[in-house]
């Protein structure tokens, strides 16, 4: 009888290992098949290179390789990489807290949101790039001007998803804490918080791409340093392997970013669950 009572208590443990070794496996194969379709494409882009168009107009990998090895032995692969990194996170964050923040606060005032709502699609709707001057006539052309690019670019996303996140909530169950006399804090902390995570998991995606935009727009408009500057600076003497070598950087940064970011919302996720 005991054995029985054990193995039962056993089985759950052993299902969880199983699902954690199957989802390991999953994870190194599609790693590797990731791993395996960049190679195959830098491998043709190479070839392309090479043989098939001039370099000139399309570079190749191996010059971008030996681009990007001179710029980290001089050090300006982490001077511009920092310069941008720091304005398009500082915007990112910035944009996150303040887009929470409103995207919580017309969802709790809804009059107030049917009256602004329009407004605000119309200016999510506008192209930053078009308002590039104008951040650089009022914060001049240091960090504040990149920063502020960024911040434009994600803020609309953040609070639009929290918005959209809350009203997708169930109204019963916010109304049945509310009769059990639960305070808002509590209401928001417990239920609206952990209920709006997935969507404001789906904005920082989404922002980071943007924030990185926002800052090179920035560069490009007016800027000593930073992956956007170098890139415009390739471009004015027609480097096209300077170019490449920008977008590549940017590439990666973004890739990592958002990597590093669907990991600390899975767990968070896990945790929470």
């Amino acid at each position: 009888m005991s054995n029985l009572f054990t193995s039962s208590q056993l089985q759950p443990k052993r299902q969880a290992d199983n699902a954690l070794r199957k989802n390991a496996a999953t994870s190194r194969r599609i790693f590797s098949q990731q791993v395996l379709f960049i190679l195959v494409l830098l491998l043709v882009w190479q070839a392309a290179g090479s043989w098939f168009i001039d370099p000139f107009w399309v570079s190749r990998p191996g010059d971008i390789a030996l681009r990007l090895w001179q710029l980290t032995l001089n050090g300006d692969l982490w001077r511009h990489t920092a310069t941008t990194l720091s304005e398009a996170g500082s915007g990112l964050i910035l944009g996150a807290v303040v887009g929470i923040a409103l995207g919580l606060g017309l969802a709790r005032f809804r009059a107030i949101a049917n009256v602004v709502e329009p407004l605000l699609m119309g200016l999510y709707s506008l192209p930053r790039v078009a308002l590039a001057p104008l951040f650089v006539l009022w914060f001049g052309i240091g960090l504040s001007a990149k920063v502020m690019m960024s911040f434009s670019m994600v803020l609309f996303v953040f609070m639009l998803n929290v918005l959209e996140g809350v009203r997708s909530l169930d109204r019963d169950h916010i109304d049945l804490m509310r009769t059990m006399r639960a305070s808002p804090r509590y209401i928001l902390r417990r239920i609206m918080l952990p209920a709006i995570l997935p969507w404001i998991a789906a904005a920082v995606r989404i922002a980071v791409g943007l924030a990185l935009i926002g800052a090179v727009v920035g560069e490009l408009i007016g800027s000593s340093e930073g992956v956007g500057w170098y890139i415009e600076n390739a471009a004015g003497q027609l480097d096209s392997t300077g170019v490449f070598t920008g977008i590549i950087i940017l590439l990666v940064l973004a890739m990592i970013a958002n990597s590093l970011i669907g990991r600390v919302f899975r767990r968070m996720t896990e945790w929470r669950q």
